[in-house]
């Protein structure tokens, strides 16, 4: 089945030379792909440019940023924003093209995401259905949110579509660890350029909550040991944060690490 509506694929990367090919191979049913590189050291790039995507190297300004300036280049009115360690599942490829066919279309779609963690697919802890809006006409949506979490905002209403967008979001539990320390960084400096600040509570009360969330109030209990190591470093990642708020606190603003990572 094809679309007569011609879509954007846009794509952030840096040092993906393992996912790229996939990614790229997920969506071989759009019209254009665009790969925007943060200058990466390994074969990102050439992987990128043979599939036939266009590729922009550009210095990494923060992840809303670089996703606009992804969505910037795109030719097409319809876009499909996804990460380097994404895929597009069969079932969602059908839906995608399903719904663009139709003679009546809204500003965008959702669906879910499902992501891939310790030898599994993840089905609790929050961590699923984890719906998210990535496929939208490009006048209607901007990338918004904080620094690293960001999200899609758009005018106009947006349709639920079936199938999964397919995560493999952390190659191991050390990657998973480097990631957090990256976005805690991230994080906790937005918040203290905001002026918010790190007390007791945030450091023992907010951690505590979240691994009950996850686990219990979540079901991430139903995933093995998988949903306790999800739930565990979740937990962690919420404790990292305000603890790295408060050494802002207390020290101000030092070099840091990781925080330039895409």
């Amino acid at each position: 089945m094809s679309s007569p509506v011609r879509i954007s694929v846009c794509i952030v990367a840096m040092n993906e030379e393992d996912r790229i090919g996939d990614c790229l191979r997920s969506v071989e049913f759009a019209d254009e792909w665009i790969v925007v590189d943060s200058h990466s050291t390994d074969r990102t790039r050439e992987i990128a440019a043979e599939f036939g995507a266009r590729v922009i190297e550009r210095d990494w300004p923060g992840h809303v940023e670089q996703k606009n300036f992804a969505l910037d280049q795109a030719e097409h009115d319809w876009v499909l924003c996804i990460d380097a360690d994404e895929r597009v599942s069969p079932e969602l490829r059908v839906s995608i093209q399903a719904a663009l066919a139709s003679d009546t279309l809204p500003d965008g779609f959702r669906f879910a995401r499902r992501t891939w963690y310790l030898g599994r697919w993840i089905d609790h802890g929050g961590w699923y259905p984890d719906r998210k809006l990535r496929l939208f006409r490009r006048g209607r949506a901007r990338w918004g949110g904080i620094n690293p979490h960001d999200h899609v905002q758009m005018e106009g209403d947006a349709l639920l579509l079936s199938g999964d967008l397919l995560h493999y979001s952390y190659r191991s539990i050390a990657d998973h660890l480097r990631t957090i320390n990256s976005f805690t960084t991230i994080a906790a400096r937005e918040k203290h350029s905001r002026g918010q600040r790190a007390g007791l509570l945030d450091l023992l009360g907010r951690p505590f909550w979240k691994f009950l969330r996850m686990y219990l109030l979540k079901a991430g209990f139903l995933d093995g040991v998988a949903g306790i190591v999800v739930a565990v470093i979740g937990s962690f990642y919420v404790f990292l944060k305000y603890a790295k708020l408060l050494e802002l606190q207390l020290c101000g603003d030092g070099d840091g690490d990781g925080e330039d990572a895409a």
